[in-house]
């Protein structure tokens, strides 16, 4: 029997399957070769000026250097970082349009029924940006030097100690209600129109605490002007390693922060998101980005998509159990 072979048409056609084959490939094997041939947009959700956009300017810059590419901030602000979220959903998955997300929305889905986006389905993350640590902060005339201290007096009868916050439904409010719910005392929240007045009324008495963020807080608090019961991250922080944490501080299971992530349009190529995680981490190491953050008081916080999906879950469950605890509404 003659040994088996295939007709040269046949041949022909196999051949072109094949290199049809190999082409598709092309697109995924070449496609962080080729990118990024232009600027890339990254839409910040908040004004000028804020943390996260300090953060993002900070990084984006860098990020501009390593692609030999102008790198442009978009931002977009209004209704507690929706607005930019639901253009940035929209943007083609190309890696040219890049979304600046933040502990805003881990919280949105909670205090929202019905949003344009989906920050799971809409998105892809690529990587925690920063850390902001929040410390609980105290009017010098309120008689407590510590957490402890501060939980037993809130025990005590007839005790009215208010908290200011940034906003309803916003970062530093839910560290105030997890507070209480790790404390099991209750703390009256007093919303601001942002961080700026709910910091003045603190500095003048009107309010006996807040949860701020460390651009509120660190200036007033290495003046004098408030003093420093604890950190609320795991860890203490790098800016005031000597304040003790609020889990070490008799709430073991007490953790809350601020925080600046980057994400990319869902259906992003892998290979293009790898890179961009890859030269997003190199920025984010960079001991010039890391110092500006610090100087904006925020921590540079790197790591992976995976590890970034995940702190992105575990946010929504928690912050979605307060929420709901709370009975916190939208303004």
């Amino acid at each position: 029997m003659p040994p088996f072979s295939f007709s040269p048409r046949r041949r022909q056609v196999l051949a072109a399957g094949s290199a049809l084959a190999a082409s598709s490939l092309l697109p995924t094997a070449h496609a962080a070769d080729a990118w990024p041939s232009r600027p890339v947009r990254f839409i910040v959700p908040f004004p000028p000026g804020g943390p996260v956009d300090t953060t993002a300017r900070a990084f984006s810059q860098k990020l501009g250097d390593i692609w030999h590419q102008p790198t442009v901030i978009d931002n977009r602000a209004g209704a507690g970082g929706m607005v930019g979220a639901a253009a940035a959903a929209k943007e083609p998955a190309d890696g040219y349009t890049l979304f600046v997300g933040s502990i805003h929305h881990s919280v949105n889905p909670a205090l929202h029924a019905k949003l344009s986006y989906d920050i799971e389905r809409d998105f892809v993350p690529v990587s925690f940006a920063a850390m902001f640590p929040v410390f609980l902060v105290a009017h010098p005339s309120v008689p407590a030097s510590n957490v402890r201290e501060l939980i037993a007096l809130a025990k005590q009868p007839g005790s009215s100690l208010s908290y200011g916050s940034s906003g309803n439904g916003g970062g530093t409010h839910l560290a105030g209600e997890l507070f209480n719910m790790h404390a099991g005392i209750r703390l009256q929240h007093i919303p601001y129109k942002g961080s700026a007045p709910a910091m003045n009324d603190l500095l003048g008495g009107q309010v006996q605490l807040m949860f701020a963020d460390a651009p509120s807080a660190l200036q007033h608090i290495k003046s004098g002007r408030i003093k420093v019961l604890g950190v609320a991250s795991r860890q203490r922080s790098t800016m005031l390693p000597e304040v003790p944490t609020i889990a070490e501080s008799g709430l073991p299971d007490y953790e809350a922060y601020s925080w600046a992530a980057l994400f990319a349009p869902a259906r992003t190529p892998a290979a293009v998101l790898e890179k961009i995680n890859t030269d997003f981490n190199t920025a984010l190491r960079d001991a010039g980005v890391r110092q500006r953050l610090l100087t904006a008081g925020a921590e540079a916080d790197p790591g992976t998509p995976q590890q970034m999906r995940e702190r992105l879950q575990s946010e929504l469950r928690k912050w979605a159990q307060v929420v709901k605890t709370a009975g916190i509404r939208p303004d």
